[in-house]
């Protein structure tokens, strides 16, 4: 019998064809994590469980066929030392936050992909060329925070009609809240309301803050997005129980931790949806020819134990426009 050669039982089947994605399928990549905050503020918003479950259901196991090499930067002063440090380790690609350690990144490298969790305006800030097709080394999620936020001044209308007096925390030290303090502002002043701006960029300084929002007659906190703010949701929220007033912020983390309420994208979903991302660039996917994604809807999550704890009725309006009501 003619002998068959290796490639022809190729051909037939009797052997196996080992491709360059097999081949790679032993490969353990490596996923940067950089998260602008605490580690333990990741578990107590879910972000990093949600991750780790999208990467599940995508076949991923932890350990197995991907290590996560993580970074926590609880100020802003840890951040670009931290970015730095997670460059050198040389990751395939990097999942983060958002915020100063998505800019972080920008400025650190233009070619370790890089999959945003949250990203304020991507094309604004440099992140795109436009979100369809960003053309450079970040994807992931936009979440139209510029937007958002104002909108939340009609919320919080809703939850009191009679508010005259609003306060904004806002963190001096991120670079996007000049522009929110002033769209924020805009709308407040559309709906008669005047406004104090509270600013806080260490913990230390959020007594003293909210002490001063008290002295102004503050009737509300709307609470713009920051990582710095998410790991101390527990903080504001008792802070804001205290010194009576209601407050929101865009992720419903905020009313699960004890805040009043939430508007906004779930943030879980975001972070759970970056696995999708991450395996599209793993198997060869640029991530400037992968779209950013913006959010399909907005939910409003409503604390009813911080209601009573503050002494107030929520109004029907609220509560039937509510997506989730938390006892």
């Amino acid at each position: 019998m003619k002998r068959r050669t290796l490639l022809e039982l190729v051909a037939l089947g009797a052997l196996p064809m080992w491709s360059a994605s097999a081949q790679q399928s032993s490969k353990v990549w490596r996923i940067g994590f950089l998260y602008g905050g605490a580690r333990q503020s990741a578990l107590d918003t879910g972000r990093y469980q949600a991750f780790l479950q999208g990467m599940r259901e995508l076949g991923y196991a932890e350990n197995k066929n991907f290590v996560l090499v993580e970074r926590y930067s609880q100020t802003v002063d840890s951040v670009l030392p931290n970015a730095r440090e997670l460059l050198s380790a040389q990751p395939d690609v990097i999942l983060v936050s958002g915020g100063a350690s998505l800019l972080a990144l920008r400025e650190l490298t233009t070619t370790v992909p890089v999959v945003a969790a949250v990203s304020v305006d991507p094309v604004r800030q440099g992140l795109a060329e436009n979100l369809s097709r960003p053309g450079k080394n970040f994807t992931g999620f936009s979440a139209v925070l510029s937007d958002l936020f104002p909108k939340h001044v009609q919320v919080i209308k809703a939850a009191l009609p009679h508010i005259s007096r609003l306060g904004i925390l806002t963190n001096p030290r991120n670079v996007d809240h000049m522009a929110l303090e002033k769209s924020v502002g805009a709308a407040a002043h559309d709906h008669g309301m005047r406004v104090h701006l509270v600013k806080v960029s260490a913990f230390p300084e959020f007594d003293p803050a909210f002490a001063e929002m008290e002295r102004q007659k503050a009737e509300a906190l709307l609470i713009l997005g920051d990582a710095f703010f998410v790991q101390y949701f527990r903080e504001i929220a008792q802070l804001s129980i205290k010194h009576h007033v209601i407050s929101t912020y865009s992720g419903r983390e905020y009313p699960e931790l004890g805040g009043f309420l939430s508007y906004g994208p779930n943030f879980r979903d975001h972070y759970r949806g970056a696995a999708k991302f991450i395996d599209r660039i793993l198997k060869g996917t640029k991530p400037g020819d992968l779209p950013f994604e913006q959010p399909t809807k907005l939910e409003l999550v409503i604390n009813r134990s911080t209601a009573k704890a503050l002494g107030m009725r929520i109004p029907d309006e609220l509560v039937l426009r509510a997506d989730a009501i938390i006892d």
